[in-house]
């Protein structure tokens, strides 16, 4: 699932007559860039949440086979957007992205894919140190124990991709609000891990993230 239902408030003025995820970023919308990472790292089905200007990501996905989950009405965060989706995602857990990063080095999704163990895990967030975090503006926001499990506070900064087991979004009954609320329940029973990705990453988050983003990007290209 691409979380693409956000205001954008921070890329203002931008935001005022494009939807954050058509952002142009090398030449190419933010979402574009995310729905290749996901098909590349293996998801065959796949879900869009809109809500500011959500109009124009439904015509940008027309013929795709990408599915919309439609938050006109109502904003319901993180947690709310992904119970909304999941009759169109189905059972299992599911892999969420925030299209309003970029990446370089190698596919978060495949990665965390490859790295995921159903057995041990409820939640696998991909971080970053704070020193790689483009973009990022405060400090981190977990740290890991030796064996991979996460804790709130550190070095680590969370990527805005995952894997995550939606049982319990089923008892939480407000309409809206963050995975913060699951992954804080996950934590308490020692089921949420973490891991660290070696390549770049940038949040464009703001207009000025927008040049530190293509500037990465032909840094990798070129192979520096």
């Amino acid at each position: 699932m691409l979380f693409a239902a956000g205001k954008g408030t921070r890329m203002a003025p931008l935001t005022d007559v494009t939807p954050k995820p058509l952002i142009p970023v090398a030449g190419r919308p933010l979402l574009d860039h995310a729905l290749d990472l996901a098909r590349e790292g293996g998801a065959r089905r796949i879900v869009v949440n809109t809500h500011h200007l959500g109009d124009q990501i439904v015509r940008h996905l027309a013929g795709s086979g990408v599915a919309i989950s439609d938050e006109a009405d109502a904003l319901l965060e993180t947690g709310g957007g992904l119970k909304k989706a999941l009759p169109l995602l189905g059972d299992g857990p599911v892999l969420t992205m925030n299209p309003d990063v970029i990446w370089t080095g190698p596919n978060p999704v495949a990665a965390l894919r490859a790295a995921w163990d159903g057995a041990r895990m409820d939640a696998l967030l991909m971080l970053v140190p704070v020193d790689r975090a483009q973009g990022r503006i405060g400090g981190g926001d977990f740290a890991l124990d030796p064996r991979g499990r996460i804790s709130r506070g550190g070095p680590l900064v969370y990527t805005g991709t995952q894997i995550l087991r939606t049982d319990g979004l089923a008892a939480i009954d407000a309409p809206v609000f963050s995975l913060n609320v699951l992954w804080d329940r996950m934590m308490a029973e020692g089921r949420a891990f973490g891991l660290v990705h070696p390549g770049g990453w940038c949040d464009v988050g703001r207009p000025d993230c927008i040049p530190l983003a293509e500037a990465m990007l032909a840094s990798a290209k070129a192979g520096r």
